[in-house]
């Protein structure tokens, strides 16, 4: 792990080998070279000393069953220990080593979130992360383990959080987290994404507003394909109401970057000023209500350029937000 300099700073990001290596290999939409792409980028902007970079370490068997059941978590390790076969239907294969590149996913959104809660950064980035579709007790659509459900329960058991808002802005629907915490009514969840009725996982219609004690509380609002940024804003309006009366302690931020003209799987028209700018009023929410606590996860996003301009639009948000103040 490495170290964080001393002294108050405003933006932690993510980065290490092993969250690079979570990727299904050349050819895959999920390939292994995300990460440096991002880094990159990040690296081109030189925002020097007003990010502090860190690596993680894997998360336990403790820590991941705070989402997880246990016979998900065997499932995948020793289907990775064989290096063949399907995780879940046919998106997610198999491979050696990948279990532990999961699990380090999950670890660095753990350290991120710590970071923050510890008061050491009041926003942070985790890159790779955002792996919305796995479920309890599956793993679906490129996610193994859900580092968002995981992070949801682990501010709970840990530090007692009562009221955390969870905003998802990737093409595709968080179904993982959604049906986790569906009946949870201390889960805050909104959902800008592409209808699933054109789109995987094809769950996320507007009648889906949870059930149970929290039924009416979730908002899921889906964007017809080549929806672009003025129907996204329109949709963001009412994406920053809910979370507002919710008045959350933490935000975590899933800013899957396939929302963006161009991606290869998905048909939404967003610029990267689209994230910059859920971003930059993510910010001034978690400022009013968490005391700044707000935590990113780079989450889906398969054109390599997109990717870069949109997770950095987000670091570059979080870092002016942190100017201002």
């Amino acid at each position: 792990m490495l170290p964080v300099a001393s002294g108050h700073r405003e933006v932690l990001v993510l980065k290490g080998a092993n969250i690079a290596a979570y990727g299904f290999g050349e050819g895959h939409p999920f390939g292994p070279d995300r990460h440096d792409v991002f880094h990159r980028e990040l690296a081109a902007r030189a925002f020097g000393e007003q990010v502090t970079l860190a690596c993680a370490t894997e998360a336990t068997h403790a820590e991941l069953a705070a989402f997880h059941t246990p016979g998900h978590i065997s499932r995948v390790e020793t289907l990775c220990l064989a290096g063949t076969g399907w995780l879940d239907g046919g998106d997610t294969p198999a491979r050696r080593g990948l279990d532990a590149a999961a699990a380090a996913v999950v670890g660095a959104s753990i350290f991120a979130m710590e970071h923050i809660m510890a008061g050491h950064a009041r926003r942070a980035f985790v890159p790779i992360a955002g792996l919305h579709h796995a479920g309890r007790d599956q793993a679906a659509g490129f996610c193994i383990y859900n580092d968002c459900g995981v992070v949801l329960e682990l501010l709970r058991s840990r530090h007692g959080l009562k009221r955390i808002a969870y905003v998802d802005i990737d093409a595709h629907h968080g179904d993982g987290v959604f049906y986790a915490f569906e009946d949870d009514p201390g889960i805050a969840f909104a959902d800008i994404h592409e209808d699933g009725r054109y789109l995987y996982p094809g769950t996320g219609a507007a009648a889906e507003t949870g059930r149970g004690a929290a039924a009416g509380t979730k908002l899921n609002i889906p964007l017809a394909p080549g929806a672009g940024d003025n129907e996204f804003r329109s949709a963001w309006e009412r994406v920053e109401a809910y979370v507002t009366d919710f008045r959350p302690e933490f935000i975590v931020f899933q800013c899957g970057a396939d929302s963006l003209a161009g991606d290869p799987i998905t048909h939404l028209k967003l610029s990267p000023a689209a994230h910059g700018y859920a971003a930059a009023r993510l910010c001034a929410l978690a400022d009013r209500w968490c005391d700044g606590r707000l935590l990113a996860t780079g989450g889906g996003g398969y054109h390599r350029r997109n990717l870069a301009l949109a997770w950095t639009a987000v670091v570059e948000a979080f870092v002016a937000a942190g100017q201002a103040a």
